[in-house]
């Protein structure tokens, strides 16, 4: 089963499957796509993601972005998938926590993998068998539809997202200010390395988010900062033709040698004992 709804005008896509598998290739727009990934088996399967293993149990669901590369070589059961861009949910690309730049998609420092609780189940059931329905509709308010019933997927997850994944202690403003940080550092971590960088942009003190994310997670905004660069790095070696060069000063390092240092730091391996420990691997 594949469906698939696009506005050719803004190049927008909403696409459902129940086999991204073997779907993957076959939507009209393959790139820059957000996806939602539920395991609707009754056993786990295996997905990849930036080369690391992720298991997802059954009824469990995670969002992945066009910033992430994702292998289903692995994958050895139909894997349901409702994938959209920009365009299609984000043309305003409001800030809150429902939009594109919310906490299922920018807002958490790792995937978030969510579970349906048994209790639950019925109504994600019910809105996906709404869903595959009214892609048989296809009149002029298919897509406003189609696009509430998004919004939809999005606020259930995002509630369930805010009750497992993040720290019961924070309140409403303290999630959305770790939300807009990490949001803040996709965008900007190959120019701004300081945290005193991104606490100007959220009106906060450095010392302030420091608190914040011991309470939320162990990980310092620096080295989320750090982390992320350091991801970006081994994505752009093992999976562009860069030297390492250029991707030095894609990353914003003037020197490549400071570059170097940094990536040993961080991964205990140059650039290029890594490029070479991967081709061994391939």
């Amino acid at each position: 089963m594949k469906h698939e709804y696009k506005d050719t005008k803004l190049g927008a896509i909403l696409g459902l499957t129940d086999d991204i598998k073997n779907d993957n290739n076959r939507f009209s727009i393959t790139t820059n796509t957000i996806k939602f990934l539920w395991n609707r088996n009754n056993e786990p399967l295996v997905i990849n993601v930036d080369e690391m293993e992720l298991k997802l149990k059954p009824n469990q669901l995670v969002t992945v972005t066009y910033l992430q590369n994702v292998s289903f070589s692995q994958t050895n059961l139909p894997l349901s998938a409702i994938l959209f861009n920009r365009e299609f949910y984000c043309i305003s690309d409001h800030d809150s926590e429902v939009s594109c730049n919310g906490i299922l998609f920018f807002g958490t420092q790792n995937l978030p993998i969510i579970s349906i609780p048994e209790e639950q189940a019925r109504k994600f059931n019910l809105w996906f068998e709404v869903f595959v329905e009214e892609f048989s509709t296809p009149d002029n308010i298919q897509g406003d539809m189609l696009q509430m019933l998004l919004k939809r997927l999005i606020i259930m997850s995002t509630r369930l997202a805010k009750e497992q994944l993040i720290v019961k202690t924070l309140n409403n403003d303290q999630i959305d200010t770790i939300r807009k940080f990490n949001y803040l550092v996709d965008i900007h971590y190959r120019t701004k390395r300081k945290v005193s960088d991104y606490a100007e942009m959220l009106f906060k003190s450095p010392k302030t988010l420091s608190n914040l994310f011991s309470i939320y997670n162990q990980k310092s905004p620096q080295q989320i900062i750090l982390d992320r660069l350091g991801l970006e790095a081994k994505r752009l070696i093992h999976f562009t033709d860069k030297q390492n060069q250029e991707i030095a000063f894609d990353l914003g390092f003037n020197d490549p040698a400071h570059f170097s240092r940094f990536f040993k730091k961080m991964t205990q391996m140059t650039p290029s004992e890594y490029r070479e420990n991967l081709l061994a691997s391939a």
